[in-house]
């Protein structure tokens, strides 16, 4: 598959889930707030620019309604956002946080499975724009949207 870029070959799909998975794996231990709501996550797929992981929603990530939290949302999107950046090209640092916005849809109860999908739009020398979709899992597939969100990071190395 050839490139429309003057860069090195795109990695495959399994190399860029690879390093999700192992990005995760090391982000997790060393981010208290991401070991606590998505200890369980799981890499479902990672191509360049997007990726979709699932997760099982415990008591964790409920609010006092019974309902997914909106920080839970939000941090989710804050973590796929990061991950999108990842899979531009393979980098272990994706940046900080410039801004989140995040729309509230629907919800989703304890015990229901979540379908997190990041993509970034554009990953520049500065800035990265990625939209994430966390949608409700019926019947195995990705259904109702829970949160719509879009992450702007500062991604330029100093």
């Amino acid at each position: 598959m050839g490139s429309h870029h003057a860069q090195e070959a795109p990695a495959d799909e399994a190399a860029i889930k690879a390093h999700l998975e192992e990005l995760t794996a090391a982000q997790l231990p060393n981010s208290a707030i991401y070991d606590f709501l998505l200890s369980g996550v799981q890499i479902r797929s990672a191509s360049r620019g997007s990726m979709t992981a699932r997760l099982r929603l415990t008591r964790h990530h409920m609010n006092s309604a019974g309902g997914i939290h909106g920080a839970a949302s939000a941090a989710m999107v804050d973590w796929a956002g990061g991950m999108a950046v990842a899979t531009w090209d393979l980098r272990r640092r994706t940046g900080v946080s410039v801004d989140i916005h995040v729309t509230y849809l629907s919800s989703a109860a304890l015990g229901d499975e979540v379908e997190i999908a990041g993509a970034a739009d554009r990953v520049g020398g500065s800035l990265a724009f990625t939209r994430v979709v966390i949608s409700k899992v019926v019947d195995g597939v990705a259904g109702p949207v829970i949160a719509n969100g879009s992450h702007t990071k500062f991604v330029k190395v100093r």
